[in-house]
């Protein structure tokens, strides 16, 4: 029997298919070479930085190694001398470590509209990206929530509605560093139910559902909220489980600003848990603490709570920031169904004497609320001013009530009345100790938060120092300092532990085929220079920064290249909605 391999038409075939197959061969052979190949790896490279010691974000000890980066990845980690590079940076024996993320940033509007001037303020701390958003958030947006006046970008009024809308714009313009958004619980309820104690309809629930799917399909991480505050406050536990729900939908998360801090703050951990095991999403804390030295106690239960629920099976972090102070508005010690009303009635009222005195006996004899006076003591000499009236002198700033009182020749209560009725004082009260800031860093899924805007030291009167110096002091005071933790595992908190948070997995580590975002630094010089008397002042320490591979700080000047990005969650795609 004859049988005929090829004929004319089937051998012009064969010798096509032959030749595609040689195509996808050679192209799988450059990607392996590409991957794995040290002769291929020794460049050439964008940037190579050489002489360095490597904290790799993930806990390891450091070692020593060179570093080339081609566009926006890390491309090769060993022993690269020789090798061609546009430019070789000697890092003279610092450390290199994966960009710093803050876990909780503050609304990135300012960024957009200010560019450097504001972005300075995280970037001199090593943060390469940040978590925007609380229980306020940029988008969703209605006519009602619109910010007023629109923000201004080279001349042009912005506006937005969706979040599709809003990182279309962050492209449009360019950014310094990269943002990550979560949608805020309070931004749905105030667009659909406005500011009043109200329940939502069935009708009305569906519309904030619809909301936050719209910014989840649009890559936001998960739901915020932020409970202390009004109109979140109104929000019950099974409204935030319907809307975390949603989220979870597409992989989303539950992040809490819990409804108590202080002396409920257990209960607190227990609702949000009872939020993510019902909504079945993982759950981060934000700024987790136990205020007022009367519940300083607590925060090693609200530890083990956490660290017994993780030891179940279910997925629980936070955060904190590294201060024993925390900043509020003055306002916040008056109770909340008298302040948060926000009218002028209540300001107005105000006026009258027999008014103050019954607000007083309130602060001074309740508790079933975030008692700020209670927790500081029930004294004004632990009430540092930060934001104060125009007509006040600005030495003022940093001062406290009962001081401040003084030099007007007033009484501290007097004082405080005519500061919350002239509205916008802001003060940072000394709520926390330095034992549960080490008790939370010696537990391995905390992470840490500067919980502050990118802050324009131009135009803003004061700040908390955590908005210039939260990252640096870290290293500068637990580590170098305090001896609390290992280098190596501040550098975790700060970069891979909050990336896997975030579903960033491209980033957060220093290994070939991550993105690009590094710091490099001595740490023995990394440190915060903001005070609460002087809070308006850039860390020192960070020589160099890569964001997306973009030369961001260079020699420690800032180059004014815009390599952020707004980073969708996951796997940097729009999400579709998880099948059940």
């Amino acid at each position: 029997m004859k049988i005929e391999l090829f004929n004319e038409g089937s051998l012009m075939k064969s010798k096509c298919y032959f030749c595609l197959c040689s195509l996808i061969l050679l192209l799988a052979a450059c990607k392996t070479r590409d991957d794995a190949d040290p002769k291929w790896s020794r460049g050439p490279f964008d940037f190579l930085v050489t002489n360095v010691r490597i904290v790799d974000g993930m806990g390891n000890p450091w070692f020593r190694a060179d570093l080339g980066i081609r566009r926006d990845r890390i491309v090769a980690v060993g022993d690269l001398d020789g090798s061609p590079a546009s430019r070789i940076v000697d890092a003279e024996d610092r450390v290199l470590t994966p960009g710093f993320i803050d876990l909780m940033g503050g609304p990135n509007s300012t960024v957009l509209v200010t560019d450097f001037v504001s972005a300075e303020s995280k970037l001199r701390q090593g943060i390469t990206t940040y978590l925007s958003g609380e229980g306020n958030s940029p988008a969703p947006q209605s006519d009602t929530t619109q910010p007023q006046p629109l923000p201004t970008v080279d001349g042009d009024s912005i506006a937005w509605r969706t979040y599709g809308e809003y990182l279309a714009i962050l492209e449009e313009r360019g950014i310094p560093l990269n943002v990550v958004h979560n949608v805020g619980a309070t931004q749905v309820r105030r667009i659909v139910l406005g500011e009043k104690a109200v329940e939502p309809t069935p009708e009305q629930m569906e519309e904030m559902k619809a909301l936050v799917r719209r910014a989840m399909e649009d890559g936001a991480v998960g739901l915020s909220t932020s409970l202390i505050y009004p109109p979140a406050i109104f929000a019950s536990t099974e409204e935030l489980l319907e809307l975390a729900r949603v989220a979870g939908e597409y992989g989303g998360m539950y992040f809490t600003h819990m409804r108590n801090e202080s002396y409920a703050v257990l209960e607190a951990i227990r609702e949000a848990l009872t939020i993510g095991a019902g909504a079945g999403v993982p759950v981060h804390i934000y700024h987790l603490k136990a205020a007022g030295e009367e519940n300083w106690p607590l925060m090693d239960r609200a530890l083990a709570l956490i660290d017994s629920a993780r030891a179940a099976g279910m997925d629980v972090t936070a955060d904190i920031y590294p201060y024993i102070r925390n900043g509020i508005g003055l306002g916040s010690f008056v109770h909340p169904r008298h302040y948060y009303q926000g009218d002028e009635a209540f300001r107005n009222r105000l006026s009258d004497e027999a008014f103050r005195q019954e607000l007083r006996q309130e602060i001074e004899m309740t508790k079933d609320w975030e008692n700020w006076y209670r927790w500081v003591g029930m004294e004004w000499d632990d009430v540092l001013l930060v934001n104060i009236p125009e007509e006040m002198p600005r030495e003022f700033v940093g001062m406290s009530l009962k001081e401040a009182a003084k030099q007007l020749g007033k009484d501290p209560w007097t004082t405080f009345f005519d500061l919350v009725q002239a509205g916008g004082t802001g003060v940072n009260p000394k709520s926390m100790n330095e034992e549960q800031k080490w008790a939370a860093l010696r537990r391995p899924w905390v992470m840490i938060d500067t919980d502050a805007n990118p802050v324009n030291p131009n135009s803003a009167d004061a700040s908390h120092p955590r908005a210039f110096g939260a990252f640096p002091r870290v290293i500068a005071k637990y580590v170098q300092e305090d001896g609390v933790i290992e280098l190596e595992e501040a550098v975790r908190r700060m970069t891979s532990l909050a990336a896997n948070r975030l579903g960033l997995y491209d980033r957060g580590r220093v290994a070939p085929g991550m993105r690009a975002d590094l710091v490099l630094f001595h740490p023995e010089q990394l440190r915060d220079r903001a005070t609460f008397q002087n809070p308006l002042q850039y860390a020192e320490g960070i020589d160099y920064m890569w964001v997306n591979g973009v030369l961001t700080i260079d020699g420690g000047e800032l180059t004014g290249a815009k390599g952020g990005r707004p980073l969708l969650y996951g796997s940097g795609t729009r999400k579709k909605p998880v099948k059940p």
